[in-house]
């Protein structure tokens, strides 16, 4: 609070006191107590609140805080935007059919993405989640890594792995899996498919060529969702192919059930080392 507020913030029993005379600090550090006072309820998290609070939330926002926590049924955590743009994402995430996240890495893409999928499915909005990537290495091979395909894959998709994992128990998951609820597996998978009743997350989609993002934006079915998230910076295509990402980004864009949201440099809510490491190679490039 004292580093957002940039005035001493003195604490004495159940007290909160900021040490300045400027009315406007007074009026943030009002706001900011007023909102952890009304958070949602024992479950609440005040690290992550506290964050989200001085991430931007503070400001006038057309887009409500409290409204972007996701809540999952059965979760282990609620997951709360961390600036202003995570929460517009998420706020998209209700109000349209197909959402575009797009940005640099750490800013939450995938995360959010898998949190919302989680929410839909296990409050059952929906009837199943379906994780799929595009299987291009980034200057490796799958070949060389042992086992059969299914063996090969895995690590590649752990990473989504890992996001479930955070938030929702190990059985919770285990019954999922077995119920086919959840489904994880390459772009490849996808094709010939019409997915209906389900939200559908297409993960590190700036490796896509225009051909693959064609075919799995008509994979939709009825009642189904989609979200498509990608870092235009890495993208690991050959030279001449341009990414299936940014041309669909140009071409649906102006679609009014579709959503693109442009995260930036200043959302990366990892390491704040990563945030720096952003911002140096997009000053390089200009």
């Amino acid at each position: 609070m004292e580093d957002y507020l940039g005035a001493p913030v003195v604490s004495r029993g159940n007290e909160l006191t900021v040490a300045t005379s400027d009315e406007d600090v007074c009026r943030k550090f009002q706001v900011i107590v007023e909102r952890l006072l009304s958070g949602p309820g024992p479950a609440l998290q005040t690290p992550d609140l506290l964050a989200a609070i001085l991430a931007g939330m503070v400001d006038d926002s057309p887009f409500s805080f409290t409204d972007s926590c996701i809540v999952i049924p059965h979760g282990t955590r609620r997951i709360y935007p961390k600036t202003a743009k995570q929460a517009e994402l998420i706020a998209k995430f209700r109000s349209h059919e197909v959402i575009f996240s797009v940005g640099p890495a750490g800013t939450g893409k995938t995360f959010l993405a898998v949190a919302e999928a989680l929410r839909l499915v296990l409050s059952r909005q929906v009837r199943r989640m379906v994780i799929t990537r595009p299987v291009v290495e980034a200057g490796e091979s799958l070949g060389f890594l042992p086992g059969d395909l299914e063996q090969k894959i895995n690590p590649y998709l752990r990473p989504l792995y890992d996001a479930i994992e955070t938030m929702i128990p190990p059985e919770i998951l285990r019954r999922m899996e077995d119920s086919r609820m959840l489904e994880i597996a390459p772009l490849a998978y996808m094709r010939g498919r019409t997915l209906d009743d389900a939200v559908i997350i297409l993960d590190e989609a700036q490796n896509t060529t225009g051909e693959q993002m064609k075919m799995f934006l008509t994979r939709l079915g009825n009642g189904s969702r989609a979200i498509i998230t990608g870092d235009p910076t890495q993208v690991d295509l050959p030279a001449r192919i341009e990414s299936g990402l940014l041309q669909a980004v140009r071409i649906v864009a102006q679609v009014p059930e579709i959503a693109v949201v442009a995260l930036e440099a200043g959302d990366v809510v990892r390491n704040p080392l990563v945030k720096k490491i952003v911002q140096a190679y997009e000053q390089e490039k200009n």
